[in-house]
């Protein structure tokens, strides 16, 4: 199941602009630093300073990183599914 995340700000509005993949690739762009995805997934002393400065920021900003729930499509009703014929 692939989803998509975003901030939330502390009014409770979703920031478009920050709409990612992954919660990583989310931080990823709230953060000043460049950090690289592949020492992220490799290095814990390199997580562990990326996720400070994750919540650095979420707790400056009072944001929140959010999955972004995915809307149901409304199905038309087909007339010719309803019906049933027996003869």
């Amino acid at each position: 199941m692939t989803g998509c995340w975003t901030v939330r700000d502390g009014n409770g509005d979703l920031l478009a602009h920050f709409v990612a993949g992954s919660r990583h690739e989310v931080a990823r762009k709230i953060v000043r630093n460049r950090y690289d995805m592949f020492r992220l997934q490799v290095s814990s002393s390199y997580r562990e300073v990326f996720d400070r400065d994750v919540k650095n920021v979420l707790e400056l900003q009072d944001w929140e990183i959010v999955p972004l729930k995915r809307r149901a499509r409304a199905r038309r009703r087909n007339n010719r599914q309803l019906e049933l014929k027996l003869n």
